[in-house]
């Protein structure tokens, strides 16, 4: 009997031994709700494609757009893209909090700060977590099921305060937020944010879900560099779970006139619904991962 139950542990440890050397990889399409233009390139590709995690813009003006589809597909991995710049030249929104209680969000043309400078040089910590309470009980109302949290333009690694409010948030509401681990893997992308290894490694403590790896970005402009940058990401990714932040849109004069990126928003669809990309991902022993799995 003792040899029964030690062989079957032994083999539980193994077997979770093993699924922790699995390359494991969640293909993370930010900015649903932000336009039209993205709202069809992010469910076309969580459908049809690989996608498999998103997150919403809460504050944008096509976000009812993609909440619609949200709740029509509950089974899907969608999180909060928790805004607090609105960078473009001439598509810009506002707080989804009323202005009066979140003044320091607000810039001398009546939106919120382009750049994430700005935000954390003008926003009381207070007044960002009015503004992301606000924005994250929009999606309860909008019937948007969440699975995660995370930050729009790093915006809440910004200030060591907003990140305390964001990871409380994650807590509150008992979902994963983006947390990446304290190695080396993630260091290049953390450079010039105050969050320090030891911040990281306190939430890892109490038990928050982290990133073996994030990578926030591949170079590469358009279709064919981006599709480069890719064969050679999958091809290099280690064991663990890597998060991939990827940006849709489709092709079209939407996308053109809101951002001069368009092209490589319209590179990362086209490369992650194509065929070639599961070939790799099969090819490399690549498995798709999302943020309800990261839960357990």
């Amino acid at each position: 009997m003792l040899r029964r139950e030690f062989l079957a542990a032994a083999t539980a440890a193994s077997a979770a031994a093993a699924a922790e050397e699995k390359k494991r990889l969640i293909v993370h399409a930010d900015d649903a709700g932000m336009c039209h233009s993205v709202n069809a390139a992010t469910m076309e590709a969580m459908t049809k494609g690989l996608v498999s995690s998103c997150s919403v813009m809460m504050p944008c003006s096509w976000v009812q757009e993609f909440a619609g589809w949200a709740k029509a597909h509950p089974e899907k991995d969608i999180g909060i893209h928790l805004t607090l710049t609105s960078e473009w030249k001439y598509y810009r929104w506002r707080t989804v909090a009323p202005v009066d209680r979140v003044k320091g969000l607000i810039d001398q043309e009546g939106y919120i700060w382009r750049d994430v400078r700005s935000t954390a040089a003008s926003a009381s910590a207070a007044e960002v977590e009015t503004e992301l309470r606000a924005q994250i009980e929009r999606a309860k109302e909008y019937g948007i099921r969440f699975t995660h949290l995370d930050s729009h333009m790093g915006t809440l690694f910004a200030r060591p305060d907003y990140f305390e409010i964001y990871t409380k948030l994650a807590r509150e509401y008992g979902v994963p937020c983006m947390l990446p681990k304290a190695n080396e893997a993630n260091a290049a992308d953390l450079k010039g944010y105050p969050i320090t290894p030891e911040m990281l490694k306190q939430k890892e403590a109490a038990g928050m879900k982290m990133l073996d790896r994030l990578a926030t970005g591949v170079p590469g402009r358009g279709v064919a560099d981006r599709r480069e940058s890719y064969r050679k990401f999958i091809a290099e990714l280690k064991p663990g779970v890597t998060k991939l932040i990827i940006h849709l849109a489709k092709d079209d004069a939407e996308i053109r006139a809101v951002t001069g990126s368009w092209e490589y928003r319209w590179g990362d669809f086209q490369f992650w619904t194509s065929d070639e990309a599961k070939e790799l991902l099969e090819k490399h022993g690549v498995e798709l991962c999302t943020y309800r799995q990261l839960a357990g």
